[in-house]
């Protein structure tokens, strides 16, 4: 029987709108090869093998049965086919996998893995499990974390040592490499800068690889009193208790490294004001240094685009949420400020400078 051009046509849109829900569907098959990859240690024995390794020298190093040789094989398409290894083929046609840019990111000391280990704990991608029933509750409480574990995302870090470090050190690890590149790409920002501190910046590790790059500057950390507590002794920055919602220390700049999406808008301009106090006027160097995401700002590829649409879709576990520029404009305003600039050099996030 002759297929009817037109049926054929309509059958190929079928089959496109059933790949599309499919691709949709097992985009957490990506996540969860990468958490596999991670709990492997497969990074490390590419890299132990100079950058290139086959499959057998994956498994003499790896933490892997021998029998699972060939379920290796199959996981390392999927993180080949997603660009986290690449892959090449020796004399002998057997498969040569590499480290890629982004895998590259998975070794050596100051690597990437605590805060990707973080973001893929079960603990943290379980909540999303139950978004569509959060989405028939009543802002803002409980959130999407505590829905799922009776507990906010905080509380359970107070509670839980193990989980509290693996938290700790994932921030440590984000922090460690915003800033070097941010110092890199926008060290014009703290030029001029007598004084700073970081609000919310918990062991300083901001604070600290800005006072290492600008001796100049004399840094701060204005921390809750059980953070600054346990505060690294020994450092060129100052840690002071307090809370920021209540006041923040006098400096020249305030520095907000991706702390205002947990918070309402409401909270922000609360924030904001009290930064606004602690600063000279613009004309005396005053201003607010914010690193968050600014929605819609940077490289308008795809992959820049979704991934911050995700993130804002992620941060609500928290109750959080990302902004565009206009509502970034808005909370701005609204707490007295006159001024801003935007500056999207850092990926999917900005430096939003503040004035007065």
């Amino acid at each position: 029987m002759a297929l009817n051009r037109e049926q054929h046509i309509l059958d190929q849109g079928l089959l496109d709108a059933q790949l599309e829900l499919w691709h949709n569907t097992f985009g957490y098959i990506k996540s969860m090869a990468l958490k596999s990859a991670l709990d492997l240690g497969i990074a490390d024995a590419i890299h132990h093998h100079g950058g290139a390794a086959t499959l057998t020298q994956i498994v003499a190093k790896a933490k892997l049965h021998t029998s699972k040789i060939s379920c290796l094989r199959r996981l390392m398409r999927v993180l080949t086919v997603s660009s986290v290894f690449g892959t090449e083929h020796s004399n002998d046609a057997e498969a040569v996998y590499t480290l890629t840019p982004a895998s590259r990111l998975l070794v050596g000391s100051a690597n990437m893995v605590p805060v990707m280990n973080m973001l893929l704990h079960p603990i943290l991608v379980s909540p999303f499990s139950d978004l569509g029933a959060w989405f028939q509750h009543e802002l803002p409480e409980p959130d999407l974390f505590k829905l799922k574990h009776g507990n906010t995302f905080w509380e359970m870090a107070d509670h839980d040592p193990s989980y509290n470090t693996l938290v700790n050190d994932g921030m440590v690890s984000d922090s460690r490499f915003l800033m070097d590149i941010a110092i890199r790409e926008c060290g014009g920002v703290f030029q001029g800068i007598g004084s700073l501190v970081d609000v919310a910046g918990g062991h300083g590790g901001a604070a600290q690889a800005i006072a290492k790059a600008f001796p100049d500057v004399k840094c701060s950390v204005l921390d809750l009193e059980h953070v600054v507590a346990k505060a690294p002794s020994g450092t060129d920055v100052e840690y002071i208790a307090g809370d920021m919602f209540e006041s923040v220390p006098p400096a020249d700049a305030v520095f907000l490294k991706w702390i205002m999406h947990d918070w309402s808008d409401e909270d922000c301009i609360k924030i904001l004001k009290n930064c606004k106090k602690a600063i000279p006027p613009k004309d005396a160097g005053g201003k607010v240094i914010i690193v968050d995401m600014v929605v819609g700002a940077g490289p308008q590829d795809l992959k820049h685009k979704e991934t911050q649409l995700m993130f804002d879709l992620f941060i609500m576990f928290v109750n959080g949420v990302e902004r565009d520029e206009q509502e970034w404009k808005k909370i701005i305003f609204e707490a007295g400020f006159t001024d801003y600039k935007i500056t999207p050099v850092l990926g999917v996030r900005s430096i939003i400078e503040v004035y007065p």
